[in-house]
């Protein structure tokens, strides 16, 4: 086996890449990574600098594969490194760049090292991309390689004492086997139950109409509308947006049919939408942007609508992104996310060690609280 480094996806062939996609992850396809490169997005300019790890066996077929970037920053993450930043520099370390295995903008679980289904040597090829993470930071002098958002099978197989395993949460929506939105109603408790249809009832008397797009639904100009307050939005809260414009076209040229996007119309105007990328068990929330201030809008549109969908097409799980509290009334339960961190420096590891084994340990009281005397459902 031999390892290959690129420095743009597009030095590889879509179908080699996508033919290891067996879990058709939709961010882990090479039409959504490569829109990120393509666009810029995803960029030197940016802070992201692609390093691709190819894996081929002696006849140059490539059997593994798993996207990496050298970053300049820890913005786009949703894993939060900050403050081991700022402790590294403190003591005199230079923490930028580093090694990210994750999918950019994106804080979804999924697979990081994509590994041919049908070759023997499956745990060969995995432990070689770990040991190439490792290398990479070792000839680099890097202060440190991270794997974000990874799978519980992933965890399983990284049985490596110099990895740091990182646990975090999130909140996820399950569907139990739901006919229609309300046998989704009838199992929460009468107080949020009442809460969700008060909601839903003042968005009805908006008069708002609101749309289900896919496919070739899909249009620039559609496309151009949902740009313009997804960077109303972004201003808002970040100052700056991450995706361009020319990511969304790219999307509709080649993924259009992974992508739900939900929108609401004020007389005959697009003012809103929330997009959505669907895979066969579970509907993945990603941005949301409005040119108006409509209460209760976003939960519609991001958590109701989608759930809706969930329902009508027996999708097992709506994930709904990072953060967020407020999900919980609405439906959500807290989940947990992991991700691993490789630290040469031994100080800095043991320190880094000690602090994400008390974090875990915060993470998992407050996982149990949400989800049992904090749970919206009245079975618990």
């Amino acid at each position: 086996m031999k390892v290959e480094l690129l420095s743009k996806l597009s030095d590889i062939n879509k179908n080699d890449w996508d033919s290891l996609n067996t879990f058709n992850h939709p961010f882990m396809s090479f039409d959504f990574l490569n829109s990120l490169e393509v666009s810029k997005s995803v960029h030197s300019s940016t802070g992201w600098n692609p390093q691709h790890i190819i894996i081929k066996n002696t006849n140059d077929k490539i059997i593994g594969v798993s996207p990496n970037y050298l970053k300049m920053h820890s913005y786009g993450e949703y894993i939060f490194d900050h403050s081991w930043a700022n402790a590294y520099e403190n003591a005199g370390g230079q923490y930028y760049p580093k090694l990210l295995c994750a999918i950019p903008f994106t804080p979804a679980t999924g697979p990081r090292i994509m590994i041919d289904a049908e070759n023997s040597q499956q745990n060969k090829i995995f432990e070689l991309v770990i040991k190439t993470f490792e290398i990479i930071v070792g000839n680099n002098k890097l202060s440190s390689a991270h794997i974000n958002f990874t799978t519980d099978n992933f965890n399983k197989r990284l049985q490596n004492n110099i990895w740091i395993r990182r646990t975090g949460l999130q909140f996820h929506w399950h569907n139990n086997n739901y006919e229609t939105f309300d046998d989704f109603l009838n199992q929460l408790k009468s107080s949020k139950r009442k809460a969700i249809k008060n909601e839903r009832k003042k968005i009805k008397n908006t008069n708002l109409v609101i749309e289900k797009l896919t496919g070739e639904q899909l249009t620039d100009k559609i496309w151009d509308s949902f740009y313009s307050f997804y960077l109303n939005t972004i201003d808002k809260k970040w100052g700056g947006a991450y995706l361009t414009k020319e990511f969304f076209y790219l999307l509709n040229e080649t993924m259009k049919n992974d992508i739900l996007l939900i929108i609401a119309k004020q007389d005959e105007k697009v003012i809103a939408g929330a997009l959505n990328f669907i895979s066969k068990n579970t509907l993945y929330g990603r941005n949301w942007g409005s040119i108006v201030d409509i209460p209760f809008l976003h939960f519609e549109l991001c958590y109701y609508q989608a759930i809706e969908y969930a329902i009508e097409k027996k999708i097992k799980i709506v994930e709904a992104g990072a953060q967020g509290h407020h999900k919980i009334q609405r439906g959500y339960i807290a989940k947990p996310t992991y991700s691993n961190h490789f630290l040469p420096n031994d100080t800095f590891a043991r320190a880094v060690k000690n602090f994400t084994k008390l974090e875990e340990i915060e993470v998992r009281k407050q996982i149990e609280f949400i989800n049992t005397k904090n749970s919206p459902y009245s079975h618990i």
